[in-house]
């Protein structure tokens, strides 16, 4: 029997190739792909989601991996995507793990060890002052950030102070900050996929300078998981709700354990260069992504 899914694949960093073995592998299991279905250019015709002459409530199962490309308008039509058929990941834990309270309260309740945290409302920045009275040093995060941007050390009250002025022009409704933790300004990408180990590499922050995204100047080196990296990066998938999970882990020092720092659910495969360097788990995570659809469509 033949099966029809979508898919909205990045196409930089060698993204089209891994699109073009994906297709060719899903298509040896009987599964044709209708790629580069980016729902920014989808219409609603009553009861139907369309792109171009395309039907998508007559696909079995919709695949998105496109970090860079999204846009509000995408992700609204994700979650009615989401009611149709089955979607990976599931709109709901995608949705969690793009907002960082969300997913660190969902870490916390399920027992993953994680950095500590707190939320307050903008009328309440009072608070603010008390926890970096507790904890000496902490991060403010934007909820919603990425790559990196945003993250801003605050060290003492008068940085704080002086960070205040600038939060309350930016008309944020609340403010989320986390603890720093005292580490080698290392950490592990562990890759996860239907509650299996992948792949894990390291990502180190530039001189003088403690955050660790590629984005923000950080750089990939090899590195090797342990048996309680791997334990706590499943924890971490299972307690968000992904399939494709890659969770971000650092070692904190003072308490000498592996602490959970985010969990992206569009973890990158390796590029060209990189996999010249010696990160070699792109047809192992694309093999166990296969299963994973051919799974779920077949449940169906």
């Amino acid at each position: 029997m033949k099966h029809t899914i979508g898919m909205w694949m990045y196409q930089n960093g060698g993204g089209d190739e891994i699109e073009k073995k994906m297709v060719s592998k899903l298509k040896e299991r009987s599964i044709d792909v209708e790629t580069g279905l980016n729902l920014r250019y989808a219409i609603a015709k009553n009861d139907k989601i369309m792109i171009n002459n395309l039907v998508l409530n007559d696909l079995e199962l919709f695949f998105s991996y496109n970090a860079g490309e999204q846009t509000q308008y995408q992700v609204y039509l994700y979650k009615v995507v989401d009611r149709l058929m089955p979607t990976i990941n599931s709109y709901c834990a995608f949705e969690l793990t793009e907002d960082k309270f969300q997913t660190s309260f969902a870490l916390k309740n399920s027992g993953v060890p994680c950095t500590s945290f707190r939320l307050c409302h903008r009328d309440d920045a009072r608070y603010l002052k008390n926890f970096i009275h507790d904890w000496h040093k902490m991060v403010y995060k934007p909820v919603d950030g990425w790559g990196g941007v945003g993250l801003t050390k605050i060290e003492n009250e008068e940085t704080l102070d002086v960070l205040m002025p600038f939060l309350n022009q930016a008309g944020l409704r609340f403010f989320y900050v986390e603890k720093f933790i005292n580490y080698d300004n290392t950490d592990f990408r562990v890759d996860i996929v239907d509650g299996e180990f992948v792949s894990c590499y390291g990502r180190k922050a530039p001189k003088d300078s403690w955050k660790t995204n590629v984005t923000s100047g950080g750089s990939i080196f090899l590195r090797e998981a342990n048996d309680e990296l791997i334990h706590t990066a499943k924890k971490a998938a299972l307690a968000t709700g992904l399939d494709i999970a890659g969770v971000d882990i650092i070692y904190d020092r003072d308490k000498e354990e592996y602490v959970v720092l985010e969990v992206n659910g569009i973890p990158a495969f390796a590029t060209p260069a990189q996999e010249k360097m010696g990160l070699n788990f792109n047809d192992k995570k694309i093999e166990k992504i296969v299963n994973l659809i051919d799974r779920k469509v077949k449940e169906q």
